[in-house]
């Protein structure tokens, strides 16, 4: 018997913003605050499994949620990506990178380093949390 897919689970996580069709969840990562996944509601597995229109419209949150990441928080760069390999259920990790972040320059998913993290800059970051939520509810709502 598998498990129940935990991204079906609607109310898992703190959503920021949802519609029918997808919700932007902000991840409690302590060491990335401002990290977000992207999820699709429906349970599909892969961008090909959507409908044109709905790929557009799923990736127009994306980069309302990237945009809103770079005014807000001003990372060095942010990361884009698609895996689904633990869970496969589509969603995006939009995930804000600083060259002072614990895996710069490697993925979030590579061994930390524990000689690069700015403890003070992590922690500004940490208080635009609120400021990101309004931006990015803000920035979608004309898509519910």
């Amino acid at each position: 018997m598998s498990l129940p897919c935990e991204l079906c689970v609607a109310n898992l996580g703190d959503v920021i913003i949802a519609s029918p069709q997808w919700r932007v969840v902000l991840v409690d990562d302590p060491d990335y605050p401002g990290f977000c996944r992207v999820i699709w509601n429906a349970h599909v597995k892969e961008m090909t499994d959507l409908s044109d229109a709905d790929k557009a419209i799923l990736m127009q949150v994306v980069w309302q949620v990237e945009t809103a990441q770079r005014e807000v928080l001003q990372p060095h760069k942010i990361n884009l990506a698609s895996f689904g390999n633990m869970v496969p259920h589509l969603h995006w990790h939009v995930i804000p990178r600083y060259v002072s972040d614990a895996h710069f320059p490697h993925p979030v998913w590579a061994a930390a380093r524990t000689d690069n993290v700015d403890a003070a800059g992590l922690q500004a970051r940490r208080t635009l949390l609120p400021r990101l939520r309004e931006t990015i509810s803000s920035s979608l709502t004309d898509l519910l």
